[in-house]
């Protein structure tokens, strides 16, 4: 059954001996760990070419360093505003995976014909259609917009009554999805270029929870029925979307999936980002094991007691439901834990564990993110740390001063 990954010795001195020139708090990535979970994205991908997910990297130039590797290609964004900053910064291919309602980016996107031919738009609803096209009034000539379709991957049981998966697209049905194609073909202005269906049911939900093996198990089965549905019905509507319009892309899988979406004929490139950094949930997958990549460093500012440490900061939850599974978790020195009546709060979080009586104030204690780039939007710059060495400081998202949502 998997457990929290426990960080070595070995690399705890690299770490601090890399950033003792630094103050804490701060965050790094391995280069070695992060090219490293690239290089087994890529194998795992089995010859298909992977588009890195930016929500999961939100560092610009961490995704120039992916997309210069052989098997990555194309980008897939979070947001329409991230999207256009993306294809002005020289990014020539990229996804918007999620439908927006921004006008004045879609305004900005038809009055331009280079970002017009680097974005390509999420669609779900004719509704969607019509917030563009009522960007475009008063502009005069615009630009063809490049449109995807999603189709929603649920798992459904029971005519339905039973539903398994997020919450995403209403297009289901592969007759669903031919109908929107067909409507948009005969909508000028808009050119149907792809299909995305992401399966967050099997590739973001961890299958080897620790101390829960009948959970687990559970998990593995309904991700094996899933996974069996889905290829079958993603075949049938990329059929269906293909008989009205050319696709230039099919688009499936996560980092928790990506070697059985890669699998199916109908998908001709799968989705990764958050097995690059490798954050903690993934210590419960059986699918992908990654190497640590993305780390951050708090100051021991206080020693309350025997066994006890306070560091500076800590309240870094991840998104998602609330629970101890959204928190980071100190890494190095192993052997702490967080407090749990107090967990990681918003100035100081005390630590417990024995190698609590060996650090002194000043120390860093190195965490692990629950989530992959949300520790991006706390951080202005990372530390690129190759062997014992800062070799990079680069901006985050955040650090260029860009927050997207």
């Amino acid at each position: 059954m998997a457990a929290h990954t426990v960080g070595s010795a070995a690399d705890r001195v690299r770490y601090d001996r890399a950033t003792a020139h630094l103050d804490a708090p701060l965050a790094v990535v391995d280069l070695a760990a992060f090219d490293a979970n690239a290089g087994e994205l890529v194998r795992r991908a089995r010859g298909k070419p992977v588009r890195v997910a930016s929500k999961s990297v939100r560092c610009r130039a961490l995704l120039e360093r992916v997309l210069a590797r052989e098997g990555f290609a194309g980008v897939m964004s979070h947001t329409l505003a991230e999207s256009l900053w993306l294809a002005r910064s020289g990014f020539d291919d990229v996804l918007l995976a999620y439908p927006s309602a921004d006008r004045e980016g879609f305004a900005e996107l038809v009055s331009d014909a280079k970002l017009a031919g680097a974005v390509t738009v999420m669609v779900d609803d004719p509704a969607q259609l019509a917030l563009i096209d009522a960007a475009r009034a008063g502009l005069g000539r615009t630009e063809e917009v490049r449109v995807c379709l999603e189709l929603d991957t649920s798992l459904r049981l029971w005519r339905g009554r039973v539903r398994i998966g997020a919450l995403r697209s209403p297009l289901w049905e592969p007759g669903a999805l031919a109908e929107l194609a067909r409507l948009i073909d005969r909508r000028p202005g808009f050119r149907l270029v792809g299909l995305m269906a992401y399966e967050a049911h099997v590739a973001g939900v961890g299958d080897a929870v620790a101390g829960r093996p009948v959970r687990s198990r559970a998990i593995r089965l309904m991700q094996k029925a899933a996974r069996r549905e889905l290829a079958v019905r993603r075949a049938e509507a990329v059929r269906a979307v293909r008989a009205v319009a050319e696709l230039e892309f099919v688009n499936g899988g996560g980092s928790g999936s990506v070697q059985h979406t890669a699998a199916e004929a109908a998908v001709t490139e799968v989705a990764a980002g958050s097995a690059l950094y490798a954050p903690r949930l993934f210590d419960h997958y059986t699918s992908f094991r990654g190497r640590p990549a993305a780390l951050f460093a708090l100051p021991v500012v206080r020693r309350p007691g025997v066994g006890v440490v306070t560091v500076l900061g800590g309240g870094l939850p991840a998104s998602g439901a609330a629970g101890a599974d959204r928190l980071p978790v100190p890494y190095l020195p192993a052997g702490l834990r967080l407090d749990a009546r107090e967990g990681a709060g918003e100035v100081q979080t005390p630590l417990i564990g024995q190698p609590a009586d060996d650090l002194l104030v000043g120390d860093k204690v190195w965490f692990r993110h629950a989530k992959a780039g949300e520790l991006c939007e706390r951080f202005a710059l990372l530390r690129l740390v190759d062997g014992d060495r800062v070799v990079e400081s680069v901006p985050t998202y955040r650090g260029e001063g860009r927050t997207f949502v």
